[in-house]
């Protein structure tokens, strides 16, 4: 009985950390989902201006290849893809200035973490904070989307749309695959 008492603030730890692991894995999806929505249209995956270049800037949103890569395989007009183009860069430099409000807030959440006696209230205030933030990412992304469907015939969209199905199944196996990786603790 000691003895299980003794070993009671390890148990404790450990599934404090597992479920730290949980959470912040939680959030990691989350945040995937959110970066999967910009980075819809994008053919060749999220290494080409993705998150291994600087969060939010990426597929048709990152400028460079990612525009006409997609319209590419609509075989869009000139004048599609002017327009679309017109369209991403604008919404590039809207998602530029909310990815520097989020590398903010994540930064005052590890403040937080960090300090000798976190406080939960701060904690939960930069939670929500985080929350508008990506509601606003979100909805300026969508935003954008919609404008380019616009643009885009019927069959286009159609299209379009089965790319992104095929995208989306490929980055949740990905995420089942690292899932299933991830060494037990």
């Amino acid at each position: 009985m000691n003895e299980s008492l003794n070993n009671a603030p390890r148990a404790l730890a450990a599934r404090g950390s597992r479920g730290l692991k949980w959470m912040l894995l939680s959030a990691l999806v989350a945040v995937s989902g959110t970066v999967a929505l910009s980075a819809w249209a994008q053919p060749g995956g999220m290494h080409h201006g993705g998150m291994h270049h600087g969060g939010a800037g990426m597929g048709m949103f990152g400028g460079g290849r990612g525009v006409d890569r997609m319209l590419d395989g609509l075989n869009a007009t000139d004048a599609q893809r002017t327009q679309i183009k017109q369209i991403m860069d604008a919404a590039r430099t809207d998602l530029k200035a909310q990815r520097e409000q989020g590398r903010a807030l994540r930064e005052r959440a590890m403040q937080i973490f960090a300090a000798p006696n976190v406080d939960a209230a701060a904690a939960e205030s930069v939670r929500q904070q985080m929350l508008q933030q990506h509601d606003q990412t979100s909805r300026r992304t969508m935003q954008a989307m919609l404008d380019a469907s616009k643009v885009l015939t019927p069959e286009q969209r159609t299209k379009l749309g089965e790319r992104m199905k095929q995208r989306s199944d490929a980055m949740r196996e990905r995420m089942q695959r690292m899932e299933r990786e991830q060494p037990r603790s």
